[in-house]
């Protein structure tokens, strides 16, 4: 067994998920003034410095993508970022990616930017203790879109990612995200879904990359969030099943689902599902950002003192997802 599939096991063991905790500066802004709280380099350490010394941590969560602000700080009690979240038992990790912008020849569409001077940031990260890294690529589904061109830039860049990740010893996560946003039906982002993941493991096939020592971190099959035509709970698990068996080769050993803009219990009601009915070999955990977070950071926002009762909130919708990832959730669970 590999290093690296060593690190994918570790980190999705038991039920476990991962805490994207990588919003930039920006994102995080954007948050923290939905809250009404300033958005100071203090701030923004302490709501994550709270998370990440939950008890949670060590139950439930496997892996926390950081992003590169977050990194290189120090806790309250001057302890390293990495060393915290290594401390109770969970993979630091992070986001390396540079952001999304206009693709060249589609511009109403993206691709995902960051390979000038990947190999050497990726040097610096593994000092800092990262075990794991994040690529986000991300498609709109219209009548035209996702195009040919999305498709193929995206997962070429996703792919050199990978390789040069495995390089220096860490595990890639994979995230092709077919976006939520739009009118289209839930057949739509299966059949859109389906292409997108065939082409990223092409490309990841062509470059080199070892399956085992991945993480593929992809949407569910969901309508548009503008659709008239939305499908029960159970359509969405076994449409995803479907789509990830006839998409994805047998040697990856873990998926982690992203939210993707559910709100919190649909996301994990769709992940229990999901494992429900999952007839394959693959752990399928979670990797969430907002359907971890949001309730905690609400709660924090009224009293940013309050470690403890943020913490309660969080450890329960941690609990909840890996429950979930191990198909034990039932709505009553949930206070």
């Amino acid at each position: 067994m590999s290093e690296l599939n060593n690190i994918v096991l570790k980190i999705l063991e038991k039920g476990k998920g991962i805490l994207a905790a990588d919003e930039s500066t920006g994102t995080m802004t954007q948050r923290l003034d939905d809250v009404k709280v300033p958005s100071s380099p203090e701030n923004r350490l302490s709501f994550r410095e709270t998370l990440f010394s939950a008890s949670s941590m060590t139950d439930c969560i496997g892996g926390v993508i950081l992003y590169d602000e977050t990194i290189k700080q120090e806790t309250s009690k001057k302890i390293k970022i990495p060393e915290l979240i290594s401390s109770m038992g969970s993979a630091p990790g992070i986001k390396v990616d540079t952001g999304a912008k206009v693709l060249a020849g589609s511009p109403d569409e993206k691709i995902t930017e960051g390979l000038d001077g990947l190999r050497e940031r990726l040097k610096e990260y593994y000092k800092l203790g990262a075990k794991f890294t994040k690529w986000r690529g991300v498609y709109t589904i219209t009548k035209n879109f996702p195009s040919k061109l999305s498709i193929q830039s995206n997962a070429h860049a996703l792919a050199r990612y990978s390789a040069l990740v495995q390089e220096c010893r860490m595990v890639p996560i994979v995230e092709p995200e077919v976006l939520m946003e739009g009118e289209h039906s839930a057949k739509e982002c299966y059949e859109k879904t389906s292409e997108v993941i065939k082409k990223c493991f092409e490309e990841l096939i062509l470059h080199k990359v070892d399956l085992k020592g991945i993480i593929l971190k992809p949407n569910m099959i969901l309508a548009g969030n503008k659709s008239d035509n939305k499908i029960t709970n159970e359509e969405v698990a076994k449409l995803t099943i479907k789509c990830l068996k006839n998409s994805v080769p047998s040697e990856v050993t873990g998926i982690a689902f992203l939210s993707g803009g559910q709100s919190e219990i649909e996301a994990t009601e769709n992940l229990n599902l999901i494992n429900k009915y999952n007839d394959t070999d693959f752990i399928m955990s979670y990797s969430y950002g907002r359907a971890l977070q949001q309730s905690a950071l609400k709660f924090w926002s009224k009293n940013i003192e309050d470690i403890e009762g943020t913490q309660k909130v969080f450890n329960h919708r941690a609990k909840m997802n890996t429950l979930a990832a191990q198909s034990k959730w039932f709505k009553d669970l949930e206070v």
